[in-house]
């Protein structure tokens, strides 16, 4: 059942259409990638959902109904910027934020010590904010976002500013989040980190909707055009293959060669012809494509005829 629904939902500025006619739904209890390169009209449509600005065009409905003020307070949204007063001291911070989302002073004290905890961060709570590095703000920020347990959570660029580290304490949050039944949009550029959490994506450029629906349905129908093999032996037979027009390599090391298939050339040949050139094989792999390559494709104009009429 969607507990977010966006209907060709269009916003101007002047001359420069931000977003174009984008239409999505976001099911209860799943992760949705809202992905696209910076100033795609990620930021925009999320600020149209949370009700900051309005759309000049188009429908938004949280539960079935218009967002509006009373759609804030059921929503958790970190953005981009970081919006934290920095005179203040983490810990009164975080619970004055709480509060305003309705909890009590008691409420708030509990669940900002809980989170402080779990981030490994119960030190900062008598520092003031302006204390704090670029990382360790982004980590309060992200509390400041969940810590009322909202309905839906929405994420913009939630990884920025942090070291592998925390980037990986911050996803592992997420799925349990996830697995705690919340509903999710996270809008980011970093397509790695999407297809590691993410159940459906839609793919934005210059403001349209130009690829939407499960994930792992768009990454099927993008096919298995992509091998990895790993080998021993003369590797001047990778060098005929290009040659020939038959791949196009992605990495390469003596012994192992990451490659694109060209031309619909079966990967039995391929196979085969370093077979032929006496090459030990040891590893003979096809691979979905990347989400990165997919959208490139995407943004080219090439859409797998199954894909044309998915909705999410």
């Amino acid at each position: 059942m969607a507990v977010l629904e966006v209907h060709q939902v269009t916003k101007r500025y002047e001359q420069l259409t931000a977003v174009d006619n984008v239409s999505f739904s976001v099911d209860a209890g799943h992760v949705f990638g809202l992905l696209g390169p910076n100033g795609a009209g990620k930021t925009t449509t999320i600020r149209m959902i949370t009700y900051i600005i309005l759309p000049d065009e188009g429908d938004i409905l949280f539960d079935g109904k218009p967002v509006g003020p009373w759609s804030q307070e059921r929503m958790g949204y970190l953005p981009e910027e970081r919006g934290l007063y920095r005179k203040m001291k983490v810990g009164e911070h975080l619970e004055y934020l709480a509060m305003l989302k309705g909890l009590s002073q008691k409420e708030a004290c509990e669940k900002v010590r809980y989170w402080l905890k779990r981030f490994e961060a119960e030190n900062w709570y008598h520092r003031k904010v302006e204390e704090l590095s670029k990382g360790m703000q982004q980590k309060i920020q992200f509390i400041a976002t969940i810590v009322h347990d909202p309905e839906l959570l929405i994420f913009d660029e939630p990884f920025s500013g942090l070291d592998p580290i925390n980037s990986e304490l911050l996803q592992d949050i997420i799925e349990e989040l996830k697995t705690a039944d919340r509903t999710i949009l996270f809008a980011s550029h970093r397509m790695e980190q999407v297809e590691q959490i993410c159940d459906d994506i839609c793919l934005i450029s210059q403001g349209k909707a130009v690829l939407k629906g499960p994930l792992r349905t768009i990454k099927r129908a993008y096919g298995r055009d992509r091998f990895v093999m790993e080998f021993s032996g003369d590797e001047a037979f990778v060098d005929e293959l290009v040659r020939q027009g038959w791949i196009e390599v992605r990495s390469r090391t003596r012994h192992r060669l990451e490659a694109r298939v060209l031309r619909e050339v079966p990967p039995r040949m391929i196979l085969e012809h370093a077979l032929a050139h006496g090459v030990d094989i040891y590893r003979f792999e096809l691979m979905e494509p990347p989400l990165n390559d997919i959208f490139v494709m995407a943004v080219q104009g090439y859409i797998p005829e199954s894909l044309k009429s998915v909705e999410v």
